[in-house]
C-alpha cells in the first residue's frame, strides 16, 4: 500500500468512526427525577443511555435534587440504566422522538444486603446434624444436597452425605460421594483415610489398600487405620503386605508400641521368627502395663524362646 493510499485508508476509517458516533447525536432531549425508597431525592445516580446499534453511551449523574438531563440525542430507541451503589439498578428501553419527550421519573430501592453463604451453610449443617442424630438420615441428606446444588463450591459437604449413607450401610453411595471430595483434594489425608475405611467396611480390601498406599505417610497423624489394614492382611495370610504397611507406620510413629506387636504377628505368619522375637521383646519393654496386647506378647515370646 502506497503512502497516499495508506493516508486515504486512515482518513476513511476516521470518517466511518465519526459517522458511527454521529448516529446517536441529534436535537432531542430527555430528563427526569429519581427518588430513593424513602421518597427523598437520590443524588449521584448514574444515568447511562445507549442508542440501540451504537457502542458509545451517554452518561450523566443526578444533582442534589435527584434531577438529570440529557440533550443532543438522536431520535430512536435508547437503552437506559440507572445505577447507584447500595441500590438495585433499573433498566428500560425508551423511544426518543425529535419532539418533546416525557420525563422519566422513578424510585430506586435499596438493594438487599448480600447473603453470606457461610451463614446459610452453617445453619443447614446444624439442621442436618440434628436430623442425623434423630435417625432421619434421608432428611439430613436432602438438606445438605440442596446446599451443594445451590453452592457447588461447597463440595466438601459430600463427606457429610457420605456419612449418612454409611449409617445406612449403603457403602457404594457413601464411596461415590466421598470420592468427589478426594478427587478435588487428593492431598487431604483425613478424607482419603475415610475413603479407605469405607472400602474396608464394604469388604473391598484391595481398593482400601490402594487408597492407603496413595497416602503420604509423613502427613498421617493417627496410624489406627493402617494398623487395622495390616491386621486384615495378617488374618488373610498376606504377611508381606502387613509387614510393608507396618514398616512404614513404625518409621512415622516409632514410640507407638502396638505397631511392633502386630509386626511381630506378621513375622510369625511369614515364619521370620528372629524378627518376630526382636519386635516382641521391644514391644514388651515399651508397652504400658495395662496394654491389652501385653499378655499375648509375653506368651508368644515364651513359645518362640527355643525357635530358631
Amino acid at each position: 500500500m502506497t503512502r497516499a493510499r495508506n493516508a486515504a485508508f486512515i482518513l476513511l476509517c476516521v470518517l466511518l468512526a465519526a459517522s458511527a458516533s454521529a448516529q446517536s447525536k441529534g436535537n432531542a432531549r430527555i430528563n427526569g427525577k429519581i427518588l430513593d425508597d424513602q421518597g427523598k431525592p437520590a443524588q449521584a445516580v448514574l444515568v447511562r443511555a445507549l442508542k440501540v446499534g451504537d457502542s458509545v453511551p451517554r452518561e450523566v449523574t443526578t444533582n442534589d435534587r435527584g434531577e438529570w438531563n440529557l440533550t443532543g440525542l438522536a431520535a430512536g430507541q435508547w437503552n437506559f440504566e440507572f445505577a447507584k451503589d447500595g441500590f438495585d439498578s433499573q433498566r428500560m428501553t425508551v423511544e426518543i422522538t425529535a419532539n418533546r419527550n416525557p420525563p422519566i421519573d422513578m424510585k430506586l430501592t435499596k438493594a438487599a444486603p448480600p447473603v453470606d453463604p457461610n451463614v446459610e451453610l452453617q445453619g443447614a449443617m446444624q439442621k442436618a446434624v440434628e436430623l442425623q442424630k434423630g435417625g432421619k438420615a434421608a432428611e439430613a441428606r436432602e438438606v445438605i444436597e440442596a446446599m451443594i446444588a445451590k453452592y457447588p463450591a461447597a463440595y466438601r459437604l459430600n463427606a457429610f452425605v457420605a456419612s449418612t449413607y454409611e449409617g445406612e450401610k449403603n457403602y457404594d453411595k457413601a464411596i461415590e460421594h466421598l470420592k468427589i471430595v478426594v478427587e478435588k483434594e487428593p492431598a487431604d489425608i483425613d478424607m482419603k483415610s475415610y475413603l479407605a475405611e469405607l472400602y474396608s467396611m464394604k469388604g473391598d480390601k484391595v481398593e482400601a489398600q490402594k487408597v492407603l498406599e496413595s497416602i503420604d505417610m509423613t502427613q498421617v497423624k493417627d496410624p489406627t487405620l493402617f494398623i487395622n489394614s495390616a491386621i486384615t492382611s495378617i488374618n488373610a495370610g498376606k504377611a508381606d503386605e502387613a509387614i510393608a504397611t507396618l514398616d512404614k507406620i513404625q518409621k512415622q510413629f516409632p514410640t507407638q508400641a502396638n505397631i511392633l506387636y502386630y509386626r511381630a504377628r506378621a513375622y510369625i505368619v511369614d515364619k521370620k521368627y528372629p524378627e518376630a522375637k526382636a519386635d516382641l521383646e521391644k514391644f514388651v519393654s515399651m508397652a504400658a502395663l495395662d496394654a491389652r496386647e501385653l499378655p499375648d506378647a509375653k506368651k508368644l515370646l515364651e513359645q518362640l524362646k527355643d525357635v530358631k
